[in-house]
């Protein structure tokens, strides 16, 4: 088997990767309630792991190439993986937490952006652009489709509102 080899999975199989994703939503919506001005990245990791472990699940980072976090929390310009510290978010600022779950040996991973209260207009519409182009991105998700269409079609619709990849991550 080469690594462009896709592997099928059974019916069980799919259920528990949906439950560990589930989890993931759960998890990325109890921290929705904790951010706030004052609550720092580390507070949030914290609640995040406990959740975690609450339903049955390990943090899928925590440890992995020696992550020392639950969750990823990267404020403003910070564009990945940024690790969770004692800074309290302030009024004003956006928060895109990445989480990852493994229960019964299956991942869920997502990530999120929330604003931190009132945000500039030029936030929110970056936040819309996103959102939007996440939308275009799976109705390319389809059978007669491949990945880079996907990309593509995500992409083209960023960069045709002003905005452009960050080509170091591509």
């Amino acid at each position: 088997m080469n690594s462009r080899t896709i592997i099928l999975k059974t019916d069980e199989e799919i259920e528990l990767m949906r439950q560990s994703n589930r989890l993931v939503g759960m998890t990325l919506g109890e921290l929705s309630k904790h951010i706030k001005p004052g609550v720092t990245t580390l507070q949030l990791d914290k609640i995040a792991e406990e959740f975690i472990r609450d339903h049955g699940a390990i943090p899928t980072f925590l440890g992995y190439g020696g992550f020392p976090n639950s969750i990823c929390a990267s404020v403003n310009e910070k564009v990945v993986h940024g690790i969770p510290n004692n800074h309290p978010l302030q009024e004003g600022d956006i928060i895109s937490i990445d989480c990852g779950t493994n229960k019964q040996g299956y991942c869920g991973d997502s990530a999120y952006t929330f604003c931190v209260g009132e945000v500039r207009e030029e936030i929110k519409q970056l936040l819309n652009v996103t959102k939007e182009a996440l939308y275009k991105g799976i109705e390319q998700a389809c059978h007669d489709k491949r990945v880079g269409d996907i990309g593509f079609t995500i992409q083209t619709y960023c960069e045709s509102h002003g905005y452009s990849v960050v080509r170091e991550l591509v």
